[in-house]
């Protein structure tokens, strides 16, 4: 993936990148159309600026979804350090997971008309979240809060109800109630 002629060491040119990022993966969750204007002025840079950290709409997109894949695998053990095991399941099936599926809503489209080559893309994604989601299950069938023959896969896919969810909807409450059900049909 290019990013353009940016130096990555300046810490403004780090804080754009990161800004354009949180952008489209803020527009991606509600259309898979990417405007470099709207993105631009949802990250308050200039559209140049956009355009010099990602080339091309295509490389925005998949810059979007290897973030935002990375940071589901890489929160996973932080939570848990930071917080019980049941508190960090939640955390982050609510503050991460549901954030990524209604973004990967949008973001589905205009992935795959992105990708003009499937090796441009993670090929662990499915593997990532599961990684992240095993650690989770383990530490709360330790703790006693959930049965220890929990299949990761399946959780996963009851977890998929979150790729409905509206991101201009009360989707925070939607996600707790999906959660809750979810949680006492794995509980010990």
């Amino acid at each position: 993936m290019t990013t353009g002629s940016v130096n990555p060491r300046r810490a403004d040119t780090r804080r754009n990148h990161e800004a354009i990022l949180n952008a489209a993966a803020q527009s991606l969750a509600c259309t898979e159309r990417v405007s470099f204007n709207h993105i631009a002025k949802q990250a308050g840079v200039g559209v140049g600026t956009v355009y010099r950290h990602f080339p091309t709409p295509e490389s925005l997109i998949i810059a979007v979804y290897r973030r935002e894949l990375e940071h589901l695998g890489e929160v996973a053990p932080e939570l848990l350090d930071r917080h019980d095991p049941e508190q960090a399941f939640r955390t982050w099936v609510t503050d991460h997971l549901a954030h990524y599926m209604m973004t990967k809503r949008g973001l589905a489209k205009a992935l795959s008309a992105a990708s003009s080559s499937p090796a441009e893309l993670p090929v662990n994604a499915h593997e990532t979240l599961v990684e992240a989601l095993s650690a989770l299950l383990r530490a709360n069938a330790e703790a006693g809060n959930l049965r220890p023959d929990l299949n990761p896969e399946t959780v996963m896919r009851g977890l998929g109800g979150l790729l409905y969810l509206d991101p201009k909807s009360d989707w925070r409450t939607e996600t707790s109630d999906l959660l809750d059900l979810l949680w006492r049909g794995m509980r010990v």
